[in-house]
């Protein structure tokens, strides 16, 4: 069976809408996979500063901002099927949506978008809200793709995402994964002191020195002594990490350096703990996400991951741009199948769920 969808990321670095058209093939479970098309659209105006400040809205301005996200995202894809000339091949369109509120402790994870809204611009059937069945059985509602690396890249077992948050999975018997440590978003922020959007390589960071003090009070923020399954909210990079970065007054080539090396650092325990007692003889750990560009970064996490007869391979550029649109596409198809969005292994859901809203953009 063949299924041809977009896929739609926003991620928490802020950096603009991810659009992937693919087409899947499904033979007796197997899947196998084609990106036809993607692109990246910045995001103009004040659709930034709208997407970070949207947790402090009132009730009423979140609402209207949900929904006119969803007419901004409605328009992205209509503009992306014109320049991409996909009329009449796009059979749906799988959002995840712009993360505002994750607080699954308290059933809440909330991201702006209103698949009613796309379905209704687009005239294309929409699944979204794909988080929200998975936080109402108990569960983190994240990382939701793991599932998607289960079925798309089996060559592998150890898979890393470097986004604005980092985030990591294992794949031996049931998917274990959960969110490391910020990442982009604080190291983005770091580099725009500079004047730059972002450290271009690691440059800035090379050319620093870690802070040791500093360092060490990074790695004892208590997240990181919480077992799995959890994840982190946007607001734990702004509002706990970069303060104390902040604080400790350093050039931004030193405060770059040593968060750096706090991400290989916590990437490289999160990974020994994944594997201790484990006897996973395929060590191969795809990277993707913008920061897989980040050389500096990844030099020193093979450093690190050495020791762990770890492999980093980076995914070639497409990939690594456009992953997580790809399985928010993939997720869509599996939800309108009717088959498990979200894995309880991975999020501590009391149980595996088909997660996601439909909204239909045309009458039957």
């Amino acid at each position: 069976m063949i299924y041809r969808a977009i896929g739609l990321m926003s991620g928490s670095s802020l950096d603009g809408l991810d659009i992937v058209f693919a087409e899947f093939n499904v033979n007796a479970g197997h899947w196998t996979w084609e990106i036809k098309a993607g692109g990246t659209y910045a995001y103009e105006g004040d659709w930034t500063q709208k997407l970070r400040n949207a947790a402090s809205l009132s009730a009423r301005d979140y609402l209207s901002l949900h929904a006119a996200y969803g007419r901004y995202l409605g328009e992205g894809v209509a503009r992306f099927i014109i320049e991409k000339g996909l009329d009449y091949q796009v059979a749906l369109v799988a959002s995840h949506g712009h993360t505002t509120v994750h607080d699954p402790e308290r059933g809440v994870s909330a991201q702006l978008g209103d698949g009613a809204q796309i379905a209704a611009v687009t005239g294309l059937a929409v699944v979204s809200d794909l988080r929200s069945l998975d936080v109402a059985n108990g569960g983190q509602g994240a990382p939701i793709v793991p599932l998607g690396e289960s079925l798309l890249f089996t060559d592998f077992r150890l898979f890393l995402n470097l986004g604005g948050i980092a985030n990591i999975s294992v794949h031996d018997g049931p998917p274990v994964a959960f969110d490391v440590c910020p990442a982009n978003r604080v190291l983005n922020a770091l580099a725009q002191k500079a004047g730059k959007d972002y450290d271009d390589g690691g440059k800035l960071a090379a050319m620093g020195t870690v802070n040791a003090p500093l360092l060490a009070q990074l790695n004892a923020l208590d997240y990181y002594a919480q077992p799995a399954p959890k994840s982190l909210a946007n607001e734990f990079g702004t509002d706990v990490v970069l303060p104390i970065i902040e604080a400790a007054g350093l050039s931004t080539e030193d405060a770059l350096a040593t968060y750096t090396e706090h991400v290989a650092v916590q990437i490289h325990e999160a990974i020994e703990d994944l594997l201790t007692g484990n006897d996973l003889q395929n060590r191969r750990l795809l990277v993707t996400g913008g920061g897989a560009f980040n050389t500096f970064l990844i030099s020193r996490l093979r450093e690190w991951l050495e020791d762990n007869n770890v492999e980093i391979v980076v995914a070639d550029d497409n990939l690594v741009h456009y992953k997580e649109a790809l399985i928010m596409a993939l997720l869509g198809v599996l939800r309108w199948r009717e088959e498990n969005t979200a894995l309880a292994s991975v999020t501590g859901a009391r149980r595996d769920s088909i997660g996601g809203a439909i909204w239909l953009g045309q009458e039957a």
